[in-house]
């Protein structure tokens, strides 16, 4: 049995080095990358402030980074992935970033990076479509770590693959993102991604990993996050948003 806790290596081989394609067999995803850069756009920090420090969780190539990055211009970011394959393109895609030092790319699974970083050390942490890929107590792992490195008053943004609660419209949802990929990759002519893309899929849909948009709200509140938001939905799509509370404890 896997450790509920093990980071795992879900992105390697083939689906790691021509990930790009997720643009043509889910553009939902692109759409939430770009939702989630506007939603770091539009967020007014509840103190003052001359750089906004924002961490990455799961950078892939670069396509939710390069929302970021153009979101506005006094954010410098810290980005984290563990497949090399994927920090490899996200370095090609974002070299002018990187050579302006507005953005580093690091590699090391969430949990890890996270637990080597100070309390209250970043204004935002942002990601997209890598959340779900987390087993569940890694994940609550995560989120708990995330809330503790934000500033009080900070902001947490993910969109992502969030399961609808009600079974049979979510099996529904997955039928018809399965028919998505076979018309896709027989257009062109790339079975043998098929195939990569359907393993994945189970892996996202099995009981270790399956992330219910409920659920996974209360955990958000269960942990501490205030302002526990949905944003947006269209079937598993969804934009989602949580605050760090601005109030100190007084000392006892």
């Amino acid at each position: 049995m896997i450790s509920k806790h093990h980071a795992e290596h879900l992105f390697e081989g083939a689906i790691a080095e021509e990930y790009e394609i997720l643009k043509r067999i889910c553009p939902a995803a692109a759409d939430l990358s770009r939702r989630v850069g506007l939603c770091v756009g539009d967020w007014t920090p509840p103190y003052p402030l001359e750089q906004l420090h924002l961490l990455e969780i799961g950078c892939g190539t670069g396509i939710t980074t390069a929302c970021l990055l153009a979101s506005r211009e006094d954010v410098l970011i810290e980005s984290v992935d563990n497949a090399p394959a994927m920090l490899s393109q996200a370095r090609q895609n974002l070299a002018a970033a990187l050579a302006a030092k507005r953005l580093r790319l690091i590699e090391n699974d969430a949990l890890s990076h996270l637990r080597e970083m100070p309390d209250a050390s970043v204004d935002i942490v942002a990601s997209a479509y890598a959340v779900h890929n987390f087993l569940h107590g890694y994940r609550r792992r995560v989120l708990e770590e995330v809330l503790r490195v934000l500033k009080p008053g900070g902001l947490f943004v993910n969109g992502d693959r969030y399961a609808v609660d009600d079974a049979a419209e979510h099996l529904k949802n997955t039928q018809e993102e399965v028919k998505a990929y076979f018309r896709v990759f027989t257009e062109m002519n790339r079975i043998d991604l098929l195939e990569q893309w359907i393993v994945h899929l189970f892996s996202d849909e099995s009981e270790e990993h399956i992330m219910r948009l409920r659920p996974a709200l209360d955990a958000m509140t269960e942990i501490g996050f205030q302002n526990v938001s949905l944003h947006y939905r269209d079937g598993v799509n969804a934009l989602i948003s949580a605050t760090k509370s601005s109030l100190i404890a007084a000392a006892p």
